[in-house]
């Protein structure tokens, strides 16, 4: 009887792990250990960048927040303090959208919350 190898399940193996490197440079993408390590690497800064990223673009909203709200007069702070007391149920992402598309409508937002800070 002819000995059997797991050759086809290993070349399948190494071939989907050389297919994920593709477009990392030198030995990175053509040795299978190298290619392997900066995969794994690749995929778990990828998972972690995730999480950034929803960090990041609450980190923008509030910038541009703060600074369309500076603009009316009143800080970040006191503006998100009214909104909460007023029981206005915007989030940062939309206010961002907001005080870029619609600075009138911002200016009205911002009155309100002034109103019950102040």
């Amino acid at each position: 009887m002819p000995r059997a190898t797991n050759g086809p399940a290993s070349r399948h193996r190494r071939n989907s792990r050389l297919k994920l490197a593709r477009g990392f440079k030198g030995a990175r993408s053509k040795l299978f250990r190298t290619a392997t390590e900066a995969v794994d690497r690749a995929q778990a800064m990828a998972y972690v960048h995730r999480k950034h990223k929803k960090r990041d673009f609450r980190r923008l909203w509030t910038v541009r927040i703060n600074a369309a709200c500076r603009m009316d007069g009143i800080s970040y702070s006191r503006f998100i303090d009214g909104l909460n007391k007023c029981e206005i149920k915007l989030n940062r992402k939309m206010l961002s959208e907001i005080a870029i598309h619609d600075p009138a409508g911002f200016t009205k937002v911002v009155e309100t919350a002034k109103a019950k800070v102040c």
